[in-house]
């Protein structure tokens, strides 16, 4: 009977002790509230991005310039819901079912092949943590997630989301992006250049129309199928067929998940479609407060349609 209460003893101290060192690891719940009325300055991810350039002696580089939500295409934002997070404003943060299918998906493969994070998540990774996978920072990921759903409006997360996530080397946020490969503003995307930027997010330093033309455009033409699929797009837009398009494979170690190694220095062109780009264009100054004015077209008033329906 002692020997099984020590036991037991035992295995809740170690339980205690994982539960702490998850907690001891979050950010500070103010810090999270805070981004209800004030823009993240650099996220952990932009750091962590600094240090490996500082590791390899490149030069570090950032491009970022802060848009609120209404000046954010339609498009891009149908896109992004469709291709990242369809139940976007359905789910509290977490999507069951995404994590069931990616449970399910790595135990089939025998490795972690497949994420299932949402919209929530990503940008909860994207704000405090890194990219280096484990099960705590999982843990720690999933309690972030729930604090920005519990302290943001649906909006605003997707707001902080467009303009904090990575786009390509050093290129941050839709706007940089949209800079950088279109040579336009965020606001005037059209459909297909908006999934051609959704379609880098999985991978954006590797499904980048710079450094694989054919690759992105793979990825970019699946998106332009969710989307005419949610009836964002007409389907002869892109000459899309019944069927839809494979998803771009994912390289060992890669997966929903900004790349951890270097980009390419000099990237060998392959074949595909060219893709303008615009010269660099400068980080943003300070960090505005986040805008008051609704999108041009108000998301947030009902959920888009679920592709999976």
């Amino acid at each position: 009977m002692r020997r099984a209460l020590a036991a037991g003893g035992g295995t809740a101290a170690i339980a205690i002790g994982a539960a702490l060192y998850v907690l001891w690891g979050l950010p500070p719940r103010e810090q999270v509230r805070a981004l209800a009325g004030r823009n993240p300055g650099p996220t952990a991810l932009m750091r962590q991005r600094q240090e490996e350039a500082r590791k390899a002696k490149r030069s570090p580089g950032r491009r970022q310039s802060w848009v609120p939500l209404s000046r954010v295409s339609r498009h891009l934002i149908h896109a992004v819901l469709v291709a990242e997070d369809p139940k976007f404003f359905g789910h509290e943060g977490v999507d069951w079912e995404a994590v069931r299918e990616s449970v399910e998906a790595n135990v089939k493969k025998g490795r972690w092949a497949r994420g299932g994070s949402t919209i929530t998540q990503q940008l909860a990774k994207n704000l405090f943590f890194t990219t280096r996978k484990s099960l705590t920072r999982k843990a720690r990921e999933f309690l972030a997630a729930r604090w920005l759903e519990q302290d943001l409006t649906k909006k605003r997360i997707l707001e902080i989301y467009l303009n904090v996530i990575e786009w390509g080397d050093g290129v941050y946020g839709c706007e940089a992006a949209s800079q950088v490969h279109y040579g336009k503003r965020a606001a005037e995307l059209t459909e297909t250049e908006a999934a051609g930027l959704a379609a880098m997010i999985p991978s954006p330093r590797r499904i980048d129309p710079r450094v694989s033309p054919a690759r992105h455009a793979r990825a970019q033409k699946r998106i332009l199928w969710l989307m005419a699929r949610a009836g964002y797009v007409r389907r002869e837009v892109a000459d899309l067929g019944t069927e839809p398009p494979p998803p771009e494979p994912v390289e060992e170690g890669e997966i929903e998940e900004a790349d951890e190694e270097a980009p390419p220095e000099s990237p060998a062109p392959e074949p595909g479609p060219p893709q303008p780009t615009a010269s660099p264009t400068a980080p943003a100054p300070a960090e505005p407060a986040p805008s008051e004015s609704p999108p041009a077209e108000d998301l947030t008033s009902s959920p888009p349609p679920d592709p999976g329906s």
